[in-house]
């Protein structure tokens, strides 16, 4: 298995940034794919981006492209989601989540963190 746990939500102006952290232990070695997630208050959870651990390679919700960079550092086991001209409509508690190897889901996630853009 592997354990996730991220860090870096708070409160932040709109327009703002933000810089979320995912640390990843355990059996890293499996990792295939690294993804964000978030969900908002009284709506389903939403996918946000993910990248392949071992290229880099990344993808992004349209809802997010070209204001939040994901990126990795294999030596820290740790993936960043760089957020940037945050919006009111970011506001939600962000997970990660890995997909190993072999898999076809996302079958570990972390505890999340709460983001939440002011006015």
């Amino acid at each position: 298995q592997v354990q996730l746990v991220e860090s870096g939500g708070g409160l932040v102006q709109a327009g703002g940034s933000l810089r979320l952290s995912c640390a990843a232990s355990g059996r890293t070695f499996s990792v295939y794919t690294m993804g964000w997630f978030r969900q908002a208050p009284g709506k389903e959870r939403e996918f946000v981006g993910r990248i392949r651990w071992s290229s880099g390679n990344t993808y992004y919700a349209d809802s997010v492209k070209g204001r939040f960079t994901m990126s990795r550092d294999n030596a820290k086991n740790t993936v960043y989601l760089q957020m940037n001209s945050l919006k009111l409509e970011d506001t939600a508690v962000y997970y990660c989540a890995a997909q190993l190897l072999g898999g076809t889901l996302y079958d570990c996630w972390g505890q999340g963190t709460q983001v939440t853009v002011s006015s």
